[in-house]
């Protein structure tokens, strides 16, 4: 009988981070647990345990791939500001769980820091393209004011009917010139 041949852990760890996604997406990160994955997954626990150390790297992982698929999402549009505040706000409300992983779970990752991942980095840019000046504090300050909206937006804080309304509001405070 020959030996079974070793599993490809990059494509396990892509089918965990998937399912968890999935999981949290439609009934929220409560139910993402190693048993529910390990079910789902048709797997034990310990071979979950042998992709990822534990739920957090878990976490963290859906959240790097989220923040490749927001740069994605933000590339696909024009570098000007509309489009990427209108782009950044689609994906956040699209992606609610996801989005959640990315900036409101606990996190072991490190934001504007030298072992920051590509994917983090990677989202900020498109958004100083759009926000360009010398120290990325205008991309800063446009992201804080997307993620508040994307936040209040999904948890119903804010009337739906004054959604273009707001992000107008925040165009104008972001894009006008300073004057001294």
């Amino acid at each position: 009988m020959a030996p079974r041949p070793a599993p490809d852990l990059n494509a396990r760890r892509e089918q965990v981070i998937r399912t968890a996604r999935d999981i949290a997406e439609a009934d929220g990160w409560a139910a993402v647990t190693m048993r529910r994955l390990a079910g789902e997954l048709g797997v034990t626990q310990p071979v979950l345990y042998s992709a990822f150390a534990s739920r957090q790297t878990i976490v963290d992982a859906v959240a790097i791939n989220g923040f490749a698929d927001m740069a994605a999402a933000l590339a696909k549009v024009d570098a000007s500001p509309m489009p990427r505040m209108r782009a950044y706000l689609e994906f956040a409300a699209a992606n609610p769980g996801v989005y959640e992983a990315m900036f409101s779970l606990p996190t072991g990752l490190h934001f504007a820091a030298e072992d920051t991942p590509d994917a983090l980095h990677d989202a900020f840019s498109r958004l100083r393209e759009a926000f360009p000046d010398a120290d990325g504090t205008r991309a800063e300050v446009a992201w804080s004011a997307m993620h508040g909206l994307a936040t209040l937006q999904a948890g119903g804080r804010l009337r739906p009917a004054q959604a273009q309304a707001r992000l107008d509001l925040v165009h104008r405070m972001l894009t006008r010139k300073e004057t001294n």
